[in-house]
């Protein structure tokens, strides 16, 4: 055996141990065992013995852990030391905030299949059922958008009072408290079934069972702060509101200028010590009728009142409305969407320390507080708003295209439309997927941040692309807006849903990738603990016990992706006896690519890496991705693997397949080392980039599904208002839909009719009557066809308004 034959032979062991995630000792031995090997079939000489001195040398130095910290983990641990800048206290507390979840899997490179299907399918209980078909039909029924938009600009007192009746401001307050106590799919189902009809009372809905006041008592209040409170807002007594945003101070609370000094005072005729607090707040929903707000400010205590600490940090309090020196009742208009958002300011207001949402132990928690219940509103309001907005859109714009006729043809059978059709419905299914694999998690007990924040990011900015494709399909019938209209009002809603908790492009930049790939990768927040250690041999340890199995992790992850990129994944796990088999596989295999990618990112990068948000960006598509690919396959088989749904599915998984391609191939071409770079694109892409988007015969077989009534077009927009009053915009749809697939075959024997010669073209209403004349067509089929076209021209008809409408409604 010749030395090059070792060298071969110690790489391909090499291979297959990292592949195998083979532990340090049992490798060492495996090595001996080559080597040994060699040793017996070569000639002795000073190439052996200098092998063996190189091996015996290096065994000790990686088996033997105090060795090993003295040669190599104390001088990592420095230069990682140099490398890594500190973390602030408001970004250790984010990410301390919240658990994590599937995505863990996603950023091991080896995604467990049976774990993720393990996840218990959410369900509605009975009760919950019951309220969606009865209150919330109900209230949805009771909406007038129109008039409250273009009118009111606020809802109905009908309504509100509708909405304290039934206790819709409680549904996830316990019924302990006269609350509904209701899941995380209920919540998500409520909010998504109102904004089909209305986006005014769905926010006006969500914003008090998400981020707000009673979401921060349930989990941190008092039991005096719970039963002050929670009966009130259960029942809608009180109206409450959150105070976070400010003018200096939007997505980086650090700057927050709003601020409180421990002082005393006078309250309620005795002195005391408290909170004397002043702040300037905006962007606040239910802000001008609010009765308490949740208040997050500086909290400082310069004369050390309650102890020597004089910077207390964020502190969050409830605050009644009427408490002196707080001033609320101005509004602002956001995008014409009238529901109740305004400033809030707060001057020399003095308040006890009782206040304090959890009571003076939790003075300076707020942002954690704030991080780990953000996940949760983030994570259900957001995505439920995106989805109903989808489904909308599947349903109403795909039946329009079905009804809509130019150059004698349904305006959905030509191919430029059938591509946004396609977008539509694929996105559509994709995003309902997410929605309800994020609240499972919720459900299930977890406080998933970076799921959330994958989840609010993603369905919200598909959103947009289902909108417009929307938009485009029925052009002037959505721009026009009046009451006909049911899309004018979503389109000018997308940015609300998009720049609220945490603007979209910062979420991606910051938390997906930023906060994800220390909180989810297995190593990362381990060596990071380690390094802020102040005892050095505690650091010392823990980081090398971290590093050497970073390393390990590195290795194993950058043989899987060679191989699977060399095999086509051929040899990943899969479930089988599923149309998704093959997604599974290629799945993995850009698992382990993207897990690569981030370790090569952030040892070649260093802390530079958190500033280049372009690469990080990228990087969090691809985790992005893989994880909708994952609720995606979930749903499909959650749902019963239905025929149905099978082109749906394939479609969202080549989707997110060429998305994840093209994220890291964007990173690979912009990594500012390119030998680097040039590796990796070798393990990654080693025969180029494999994958394509939808094809256009899937795409037409889904756009085709949004215009043919069925279980399948049900069950992708499953879930919205869909109106049976033929007077509603998509009532009058659904209806004419009905109407123009009967005439279909009448329509095609006139056209046969007219190609024959047999009557004469013109007006339809003519060519009807001869057609019945010459027996061509009967009588019921006759008032079939005219009864479409009556149908057909009610849904493209807009709406128009006197010259002097706008001019004697301002008067008014």
């Amino acid at each position: 055996m010749c030395i090059l034959e070792l060298f071969a032979a110690l790489l391909l062991a090499t291979a297959v141990l990292s592949y195998l995630n083979v532990p340090l000792m049992i490798s060492t031995l495996v090595f001996a065992v080559v080597l040994g090997i060699y040793t017996y079939l070569a000639e002795a000489g000073p190439a052996v013995y200098t092998l063996w001195v190189v091996f015996i040398a290096g065994t000790l130095a990686l088996n033997i852990h105090m060795l090993r910290r003295m040669l190599i983990s104390n001088f990592a641990l420095k230069l990682f030391r140099t490398l890594m800048p500190p973390i602030s206290q408001t970004e250790r507390e984010a990410l301390e905030a919240g658990t994590v979840w599937w995505e863990s899997d996603l950023f091991s490179g080896q995604p467990d299949w049976d774990k993720l299907h393990a996840y218990r399918k959410p369900v509605l209980t009975a009760e919950e059922q019951a309220f969606l078909d009865g209150p919330v039909e109900k209230l949805c029924d009771m909406m007038d958008d129109w008039q409250v938009t273009d009118n009111l600009h606020d809802l109905p007192k009908e309504v509100w009072d509708f909405l304290k009746e039934h206790r819709f401001f409680g549904i996830i307050i316990p019924k302990e408290y006269g609350g509904h106590g209701f899941s995380a799919l209920a919540h998500s189902d409520v909010v998504m079934k109102l904004a089909s009809r209305s986006i005014a009372s769905a926010v006006t809905v969500m914003v008090p069972n998400s981020l707000g006041p009673a979401e921060l008592l349930l989990h941190y209040g008092t039991d005096e702060q719970k039963n002050r409170y929670l009966p009130g807002l259960a029942s809608g007594a009180e109206i409450p509101c959150f105070a976070l945003t400010e003018p200096q101070a939007g997505s980086d609370a650090s700057s927050m200028v709003s601020h409180g000094i421990i002082a005393k005072g006078i309250f309620n005729g005795k002195e005391i010590i408290g909170i004397r607090a002043n702040w300037s707040k905006r962007y606040i929903t239910l802000a001008p009728n609010t009765t308490v707000m949740g208040l997050a400010i500086k909290l400082f205590d310069p004369d050390h009142l309650l102890g020597d600490k004089e910077d207390l940090g964020i502190t969050v309090a409830l605050v009644p409305a009427n408490t002196p020196g707080v001033t609320i009742g101005r509004r602002h208009e956001p995008l014409n969407i009238p529901f109740l958002n305004g400033p809030i300011t707060g001057e020399n207001v003095f308040m006890p320390l009782d206040y304090i949402v959890g009571g003076i132990g939790y003075a300076g928690k707020g942002w954690h507080m704030l991080m780990e219940r953000l996940s949760i509103g983030r994570g259900i309001s957001l995505p439920a708003l995106g989805t109903s907005a989808s489904k909308l859109v599947a349903r109403g714009v795909g039946a329009y295209a079905r009804i809509r006729r130019q150059f004698r043809l349904p305006v959905g059978r030509m191919e430029g439309v059938e591509e946004a059709l396609a977008n539509v419905a694929g996105q559509t299914y994709a995003v309902d997927a997410t929605r309800r694999f994020t609240v499972g998690a919720i459900d299930a007990g977890e406080r998933p941040s970076l799921a959330s924040a994958i989840a609010k990011y993603n369905i919200t900015e598909r959103m947009r692309t289902v909108v417009n494709n929307g938009m485009d399909v029925q052009g002037g019938a959505a721009i026009v807006l009046g009451p006909r209209n049911f899309m004018g009002g979503v389109y000018q809603s997308v940015p609300i849903s998009i720049t609220v908790e945490g603007a979209n492009i910062l979420t991606r930049t910051l938390i997906v990738f930023g906060q994800g790939v220390i909180r989810a990768h297995p190593y990362v927040l381990k060596e990071m603990e380690a390094s802020a250690e102040k005892d050095n041999d505690k650091a010392s340890m823990a980081f090398d016990h971290s590093l050497f199995r970073h390393i390990g992790f590195t290795m194993t992850t950058a043989v899987r992706t060679l191989v699977s990129g060399l095999t086509c994944a051929a040899f990943l796990p899969a479930r089988q006896s599923t149309p998704a088999a093959p997604y599974y596989r290629q799945l993995g295999r850009m698992s382990s690519a993207f897990a690569l990618a981030s370790d090569v990112a952030m040892m070649a990068l260093g802390g530079k890496l958190k500033r280049m948000e372009k690469l990080t960006g990228r990087l969090a598509d691809a985790i992005s991705n893989l994880y909708i690919a994952s609720a995606v396959l979930k749903k499909f088989e959650d749902d019963g693997k239905q025929e149905g749904d099978a082109d749906l599915m394939r479609w969202a998984c080549d989707d997110a397949l060429y998305r994840i391609q093209e994220s890291l191939d964007g990173f690979l071409h912009n990594l500012p080392s390119r030998p680097i770079a040039f590796a990796l694109r070798l393990f990654i892409f080693p025969f180029g980039k494999p994958y394509i988007p939808p094809s256009d015969r899937l795409g037409g077989k889904i756009a085709r599904l949004l215009m043919e009534p069925g279980y399948a077009r049900d069950r992708l927009t499953a879930g919205i208002h869909v109106s049976r009053d033929k007077n509603q915009p998509l009532g009058r749809i659904e209806d004419a839909l009905v109407k123009v697939i009967r005439a279909e075959a009448v329509e095609k024997k006139i056209a046969e009719a007219m190609r024959a010669k047999k009557i004469k073209a013109g007006d339809q209403g003519k060519m009807l009557e001869e057609a019945v004349k010459a027996g061509l067509i009967t009588e019921d089929e006759r008032r079939i066809a005219v009864e479409s076209e009556k149908a057909r021209l009610d849904v493209v008809t807009v709406d128009d308004f006197p010259h002097d409408y706008w001019s004697k409604r301002n008067a008014v």
